[in-house]
């Protein structure tokens, strides 16, 4: 069984360095590329104001977020919920620089960078030249990104586990979405059997050959006796 976890963030502006903070962070349970149904998800009071140009992408004023805790106060939750699978991000280099950020400034060690796969690069390398944006993949997939209105992290991370089941070629665990193992299982338990018939004799009978020579003996120079 693969458990993945799909992780996403919002924020209050684009540089952890400038003193922008966490104020959202999700995460959706993933198990042989598919959704569990199980998720985490926080608003967090990034103790500081959110610019104008950030309320724009998500929506979050400080007075929304002020009733919320910190990040030291979700931290124990998120990281429970983590565990020490993968982690599916889109962009990573950006929610990881936040997330680290948001551990250093309590003592806690990073999340490295080995365990996470970018879903980012995955379609760059697949569709280069193109727009590889969550909005630009999920109209690629036909992923219903309708109710992106505003970027939410909860909803992103759900758009983006469609997104990834496609980048990993679909869901050829099976229509009833059972697991890839348990279709490999099924698969190698219950073989095909295969009816061997004999050869089928290729040369020509007897009477063949005479009727063969009978037509021959019709034809004026035939190319079969040159």
């Amino acid at each position: 069984m693969l458990r993945e976890v799909v992780l996403d963030t919002e924020t209050t502006g684009l540089d952890p360095a400038e003193g922008h903070r966490i104020v959202e962070v999700a995460a959706v349970e993933l198990v042989n590329h598919l959704p569990t149904g199980e998720t985490f998800q926080s608003y967090v009071d990034p103790e500081r104001d959110v610019p104008e140009d950030a309320r724009r992408v998500h929506g979050l004023t400080r007075e929304f977020l002020s009733g919320f805790p910190t990040f030291a106060g979700i931290v124990d939750r998120l990281l429970t919920f983590l565990g020490d699978s993968p982690l599916i991000i889109h962009n990573a280099s950006f929610d990881l620089a936040f997330l680290n950020a948001e551990l250093a400034r309590i003592g806690r060690p990073p999340i490295a960078a080995s365990r996470v796969i970018d879903t980012l690069v995955i379609a760059q390398r697949r569709f280069p030249g193109a727009p590889v944006n969550l909005d630009a993949l999920c109209r690629r997939f036909g992923v219903d990104a309708r109710a992106r209105t505003l970027h939410g992290a909860l909803l992103d991370c759900q758009l983006l586990a469609e997104v990834y089941l496609h980048l990993m070629g679909g869901r050829q665990a099976g229509l009833a979405l059972v697991s890839t193992e348990a279709a490999v299982t099924s698969s190698a338990t219950k073989p095909t059997a295969r009816r061997l018939r004999p050869p089928r004799p290729h040369a020509a009978s007897p009477e063949e050959l005479a009727a063969h020579a009978a037509f021959l003996a019709r034809l004026d120079d035939p190319i079969w006796k040159r």
